[in-house]
């Protein structure tokens, strides 16, 4: 496994992520993988590891949404090194096939720029000079928005929607730098194809981010090369996607491409 810095000035959005692939003797490509990261408590953790599979747990939850995550220093922000509290307190890199990986962003959808749906109505719409009456449209609108609820909760369910986010990509050191780093919400309805068939391995990592934590503390001066060297920072490169792909996403694109994003 090779470990080395990020590429100097990527474009705004651009997915970069540990990539590796296994090759036969005659030189024939047999898989191509790519790492995530997801941050667990122990009692998730470690069946996932000793069983190599996501869901060995009855903790695990598949009715809502799981975000994944490419970027190795955003994990690191998100789950402060694993210290941030105990619902992360174990970090694992998770091994997926690539055209997993890029069938879950064949069906996402952008996050930033939409308009939520429901929920429109203005506050005492129907209100009633009676007090019965008051209490009774106040019971029904209590019943209506319960309703509401369930429906909303069994749509979630049910969707096969992917969402993306792309947020501020973080140095290791968890400083905000100015490109993104896409986050890739599964939902309820994909998680169990996800956990069962879509992974090929899950690795405890949560002893280097520790390490690399440790380092950065005894260490300010520390450079990014060696922390490569130390097997602490992966080479995280660019992931192809389809051009199609890449305008629905958001993304930036090389000088082929026609799609350019520049803000951030």
């Amino acid at each position: 496994m090779a470990f080395l810095n990020l590429p100097p000035k990527p474009p705004t959005r651009q997915i970069r992520a540990l990539q590796s692939e296994s090759v036969d003797d005659d030189g024939t490509t047999q898989r191509q993988t790519i790492t995530v990261y997801q941050a667990y408590p122990s009692s998730i953790a470690i069946p996932a590891i000793t069983h190599q599979r996501l869901d060995a747990s009855p903790d695990f939850r598949t009715t809502r949404m799981t975000w994944i995550k490419p970027s190795w220093a955003w994990m690191l922000y998100r789950s402060g090194y694993s210290y941030k509290d105990p619902g992360q307190e174990r970090i694992l890199a998770i091994e997926m096939k690539r055209e997993d990986f890029l069938g879950l962003l064949g069906r996402g959808i952008l996050t930033h720029g939409t308009t939520a749906t429901g929920g429109g109505g203005a506050a005492g719409e129907a209100t009633s000079n009676d007090a019965q009456g008051g209490a009774r449209t106040s019971m029904e609108e209590r019943d209506r928005k319960a309703a509401a609820r369930e429906s909303k909760r069994k749509d979630r369910l049910q969707s096969l929607d992917v969402k993306i986010q792309w947020d501020p990509e973080r140095t290791v050191r968890l400083d905000t730098l100015n490109y993104r780093s896409i986050q890739i919400g599964i939902p309820a309805g994909l998680i169990k194809e996800w956990a069962q068939s879509m992974i090929v391995s899950i690795e405890d990592v949560t002893d280097r981010a520790r390490e690399l934590k440790r380092i950065l503390d005894e260490r300010p001066d520390v450079t990014e090369e060696e922390l490569a060297e130390l097997g602490l920072l992966p080479e995280e490169t660019e992931v192809e996607v389809p051009i199609e792909l890449r305008s629905r996403l958001g993304m930036s694109v090389n000088h082929h491409g026609l799609v350019s994003r520049t803000s951030v």
